[in-house]
Order: structure tokens, then sequence, then C-alpha cells
């Protein structure tokens, strides 16, 4: 097992994974410290979730929900609605309800920390799921390879810059509190900044949209727009919420369509836009596949088993078990070989 600081693609790390789910339910040896949930009585899963206003975590919830419910155990979410302090309250909460295990999407990975360690006095284990909680002794994070994320969407800019001429290219990021912003900006670092030193582009203006916020990323836009006119060839939006507040400013000034934009999540919003030629492209993450995984190791965690990883990776505290999911760009050329043949979108839906 290697150490990593950031995550790479592992083509082999679901099958390891299911591998060490079998090996473990068969051995049943409890983690370190932490209670098994015994025999006979059903598990309870502890969901804490950031927020369920974006479309793409009412699919994770659902997912989560339903394969949980297929291995026997019962599942409590929660919402914090972006907000760290009804957050920790949640994870409490959870907590003092006996759960036997908890997975948890930070809103902000530095600040569950005391939340955390309120779980490891409980001995009940915690899964960090798609964002990574900083500086706490969690026992798993499963997400999908985020920097790779970044790196797919500057990619995709990169192959249709204008012929003949620098582009002018605007960066809208995710919030602040995000880990995942952070690894997102830094895969697109890796393409941006090699095309801004070979004079390719001009990064005209950047900034961080507040908890994922579309009106924030519209502000953002339009002060793009104030700043550098209205000669813009490229918008590199960190996900689909803060693509179509960016194209909402661009509707307004009579830019949408001409304009390349970037996403992530493969919302029916964005991928109706990507139909309508609003929007370029999206980031699909397979759901289905990150959810269930997480399901089959909740339930096998809460039963004392030991869950195999394809990697490490510290979050500043300790070197935590890890598994990374691929991701899949989509446009308009591959939409329906991907989302909507994963079931994920409807083609009926695609067209507004």
């Amino acid at each position: 097992m290697t150490s990593l600081r950031f995550p790479s693609l592992l083509t082999v790390a679901t099958f390891a994974l299911l591998a060490g789910l079998t090996a473990s339910c068969s051995k049943q040896e409890p983690a370190a410290g932490s209670t098994a949930a015994p025999a006979g009585k059903k598990i309870v899963i502890g969901l804490s979730l950031d927020t369920l206003k974006e479309e793409r975590w009412q699919h994770d919830r659902d997912i989560f929900v339903a394969e949980a419910g297929k291995l026997g155990a019962e599942v409590v979410v929660l919402s914090a609605n972006s907000d760290d302090t009804a957050q920790v309250r949640d994870v409490q909460s959870l907590i003092s309800r006996g759960v036997n295990v908890l997975v948890v999407v930070p809103h902000n990975g530095d600040a569950l920390d005391r939340a955390v360690t309120d779980a490891n006095a409980a001995k009940i284990p915690v899964i960090a799921y798609d964002r990574l909680i900083m500086k706490a002794n969690i026992d798993y994070y499963l997400t999908f390879d985020n920097v790779n994320v970044g790196e797919e969407q500057a990619k995709y800019a990169a192959a249709h810059l204008p012929a003949g001429r620098k582009a002018k290219v605007v960066r809208i990021y995710g919030a602040p509190t995000d880990n995942n912003a952070k690894l997102f900006k830094e895969g697109q670092d890796k393409v941006v900044n090699q095309l801004v030193k070979d004079g390719k582009i001009e990064v005209v203006h950047e900034d961080w949209a507040t908890d994922w916020k579309p009106d924030v990323a519209k502000r953002i836009m339009n002060a793009a727009i104030t700043k550098a006119g209205r000669d813009i060839d490229i918008v590199i939006a960190s996900n689909d919420g803060t693509a179509g507040g960016a194209i909402q400013a661009l509707i307004e000034e009579g830019l949408a369509g001409k304009v390349l934009v970037t996403g992530q999540d493969a919302e029916l919003a964005a991928c109706q836009r990507i139909m309508a030629g609003t929007q370029a492209m999206t980031i699909y993450k397979p759901l289905k596949k990150l959810a269930e995984l997480a399901a089959k190791i909740a339930v096998d965690v809460a039963k004392g088993g030991k869950p195999a990883a394809g990697s490490l990776l510290n979050n500043g505290s300790k070197d935590v078990p890890s598994i990374f999911e691929k991701v899949i760009a989509v446009n308009k050329d591959n939409l329906m070989a991907t989302v909507v043949a994963d079931g994920f979108q409807k083609a009926e839906d695609l067209k507004k």
C-alpha cells in the first residue's frame, strides 16, 4: 500500500475493495478501539450531509439509502444546509442516537475535528464521503479523483481554444471551505498554468464562489465582463451550479452559447444546457458506484470488518485508507452513451 499526497486513478480499486469486503465479512475483526454492532441487531448508519439543495446530493442520498436497505441497515439522514455549526450538531445528534457508523459529507473539512473526536470517544467509526475531513481520526475516505476532475475541465478548454489569438479565460472556483474545490483548482492549474506560460491564454478574472452558490458565480461573471469586456472566450466553472450562474450572466449579455463554459456533476439543468449549446461540458461522476460502495463499506465497518483500500491519503493527522473512483468528461457527443446510458438522467428530460 503506497502513501499518496493526492489521489490517483485506481482502475482496480473497486474490485480490490469488494475482495476486501468478502474477506473482512468472514473474519469480522473489529477495528482497534471500535465496537462492532451486536449480532442480530439492526445496523444503523448516520449520514451527515453538507446540503440537499443541490441535485447531486439528492442522488447520493437516495442511492446510499437504497443500497444500505438492501444490506439490512437503516440510515438516519441529516442535512446541515452548508452550516458548519449545524453539521457539528448533526453529527453529535447522530452519536447520541447510538448509530453504529457515521458517513459524513463535510461542508468544511477543517471544521469537524471536534465532532469526529466525539465519535472517536463513543467508539463510532467515521467515513468521509466525497470530501476529506482534515486533521481528524477518521477510518476511511471515499471519493472521486478530484484533481483529475479539474484536469479534465481544463483539458477540454485547452482543446477548444480560438485559433490565431490568445484566449481570454475566466475561472470560477468552488467554495473556499471545501477541500475538493482546492483539488479541482489544483488539477486545472496543471493545464492552465502551462497555457498561460505558452502565451495561449490570459486569465482575465478569477474568484471563489462561496458555498458553491450560483448567484455568487453570476456576480463573479458579471465582474469579469465589467473588468475584461465582452470578448471572453472560456469560463472554467468548477461545477454545474457555478456554471449555471455564469451562464445566466452571459444570457443577460447576449453571450450564452458564444462562450465555452465547463461544469461538473451532470445535473439535469446542465445536461439540458449542453443539449441547448449554452454549456459545453460537464464532469460525470458515476455516483451509483461510489454511493453503493460507501453503503457496503459502512455496513461492513459497522459489523467490525476492515474493508481493503487501494491507497492512503494524509489528512494532516493520519494516513487515511482511501478509495478513488474514475470520472468522465461529457459533452453533447457522448452524453447519451454515458449519463443517459447509466440511467443517471433520462433522455426525454434533456430537452426543456
